[in-house]
């Protein structure tokens, strides 16, 4: 790709970037969220069509002019992005063929959809998915790697991964990577966008870092360091990437004594087991846990968002505060900021002062009609603390970054003004540098006395932030930790299930 140049309304995308690859190589491509790095790679899959850029993209030694997707899939180009397109409702077979149907006078044949199925599905390791199994029943995992053998039975050549690990267990992550391993032994080559540097140093062959739409080095992996590709990301060396500040924890400002909770489509299958803990103002309390452990649904039920009846007690500033609604968990002075923000955290078709504001309507209107400018002011005042990269505050959130959307979510629930901030995975899937920002506003909010939750799978996150850490396996806790005791070893002991503490 020679001097790419995206222009949107009011932002340059891409400005000049080049970008090479070699057959056969796992490629990285690094840069903080809204550098242009997803951009770049719908130029190449043919999202972005041929005349709504400029530049030259070149595949085997002849120039591509891609006006369709399917013109850059006949050309051996695949794209797979974090939020997987399959069809959930339809079966594994359905999904790889879609588009693609092997068909005598119109009718599919179902034998050759079968066994084309079947032989794409060995590829990527999953022998035992039956053709005929349902797509939505798998795992986000499996899901993955059907992904992957449906870009293989188009025959690609170039694989592109957008933050392919974003939702993945250590173990589906390790079983991905040997695969990808393993195409390019065979010669397939895969450009490899992610954030989690250890999983780039671990695959890449080579990285190219983008910053602010530009190519700022593209170089062989074995010539860099984590530091250093960071500090190409950012512009500058980042030296405490975990800046956590000094303990002070004053009184108790969330209570929970003996909270079980049942799961909502099977009697008596407990999610969370009579449970008990607290949180301070002033301190952060980091919940680690492998997936499925249930910090999820115990924050999700404390939130008065989740559908299983739960029992037990739960105190707020020393008044039982048991939520039976969002709405009630907001009165009392909660906000989660929940895992997944496009489905729960965002409304992605509304402007960015719509969506901060959301929660907090009372506070812009009068008499039950919303003040237009004080809604502008709420959301210029939160772009501007929390460092928003949007043209304006009318900006459609869907459009922003990952991590610039992330910053909406949170300034949506600082706005609420609450005491307790509950943080699901607040920094999956966004940059160093957008990361940093987000610990940085987490320290202010310790000052102003906030008590905060952080739920984290990223055990470093969790090491670095947290006061203190509690570790969930099977709906229990397993084991408590304060911060200059814990390690990533006693974590995981108490994470898979042996008592620790």
């Amino acid at each position: 790709m020679t001097s790419i140049t995206k222009e949107f309304p009011g932002v340059k995308a891409l400005d000049d970037v080049t970008f090479q690859v070699e057959k056969g190589e796992i490629h990285a491509l690094c840069g903080e969220n809204g550098a242009g790095k997803s951009t770049l790679m719908k130029v190449l899959s043919g999202l972005y069509p041929s005349g709504s850029y400029s530049g030259e993209i070149t595949v085997d030694g002849e120039v591509q002019s891609f006006k369709t997707i399917k013109d850059a899939e006949k050309a051996g180009i695949s794209i797979i992005y974090q939020e997987l397109a399959l069809v959930r409702q339809m079966t594994v077979a359905e999904n790889l063929i879609l588009g693609n149907e092997p068909a005598t006078f119109g009718i599919i044949d179902q034998n050759k959809m079968i066994q084309m199925c079947e032989k794409w599905l060995a590829e990527v390791g999953l022998k035992g998915v039956s053709p005929d199994t349902i797509t939505g029943t798998l795992g986000i995992g499996q899901q993955q790697l059907v992904e992957i053998a449906k870009a293989l039975s188009k025959n690609a050549k170039i694989l592109i991964l957008d933050e392919p690990t974003a939702a993945l267990t250590e173990q589906e992550v390790k079983i991905l990577i040997a695969i990808l391993k393993e195409f390019r032994e065979r010669g397939v080559t895969c450009i490899y966008i992610s954030h989690k540097l250890g999983e780039v140093f671990d695959i890449a062959d080579t990285i190219t870092v983008l910053r602010d739409g530009k190519t700022v080095t593209s170089q062989k992996a074995v010539d860099l360091t984590e530091d250093k590709v960071i500090a190409y990301m950012v512009g500058r060396e980042i030296k405490d990437r975990y800046p956590r500040m000094a303990a002070n924890p004053k009184e108790t400002m969330l209570k929970v004594e003996d909270y079980t909770v049942y799961h909502p489509d099977l009697p008596g299958k407990k999610v969370i087991d009579s449970v008990s803990f607290q949180v301070k103002k002033g301190e952060i309390l980091g919940i680690a846990g492998l997936m499925g452990s249930g910090r999820t649904e115990l924050v999700m039920s404390l939130f008065g968002a989740y559908a299983g009846y739960s029992e037990g007690s739960v105190e707020i500033d020393g008044k039982s505060a048991k939520n039976k609604s969002v709405k009630q968990a907001i009165e009392n002075g909660l906000a989660l900021v929940s895992e997944d923000r496009k489905k729960f955290g965002l409304v992605l078709n509304m402007d960015i002062q719509n969506n901060v504001t959301l929660p907090s309507l009372r506070r812009v209107s009068s008499f039950g009609v919303i003040n237009q400018n004080e809604e502008i002011r709420s959301g210029n005042q939160y772009l501007k603390q929390l460092r928003i990269k949007a043209p304006s505050v009318e900006t459609v959130t869907g459009t922003l970054s990952g991590g610039n959307q992330q910053k909406v979510v949170i300034g949506k629930w600082l706005m609420t003004k609450p005491k307790i901030l509950i943080l699901d995975e607040p920094t999956r899937g966004i940059d160093v540098g957008a990361k940093l920002e987000i610990y940085h506003i987490m320290n202010e909010l310790v000052k102003e006395g906030v008590a905060i939750i952080m739920i984290s799978s990223e055990l470093p996150e969790v090491l670095g932030m947290s006061h203190r850490i509690l570790v969930m396996s099977e709906g229990k806790f397993t084991g408590e930790f304060h911060a200059e005791n814990a390690t990533q070893e006693n974590i995981m002991r108490a994470a898979t299930g042996g008592l620790a503490g």
